[in-house]
């Protein structure tokens, strides 16, 4: 994970068919509420909705102890 997206968790996305979704965005807690209102606002027939992005970091990003 990115140090941007550690500093930003909090994921608008768009619900799309067959179970799957897409992140629009990311933002701190106060920043997507007021996104996902003008977002509702602009294009009411479009689901968004906000999500706390829980990803973990991959293996390949995790500094290995004696490795340089």
């Amino acid at each position: 994970m990115t140090y941007y997206a550690k500093l930003h968790p909090w994921c608008i996305i768009r619900s799309l068919p067959n179970m799957r979704s897409l992140i629009i965005a990311r933002f701190r807690r106060s920043d997507a509420e007021a996104h996902l209102q003008i977002l509702k606002a602009n294009t009411p027939n479009v689901p968004y909705s906000i999500i706390f992005d829980t990803t973990p970091e991959t293996s390949d990003s995790i500094a290995k102890p004696g490795v340089n």
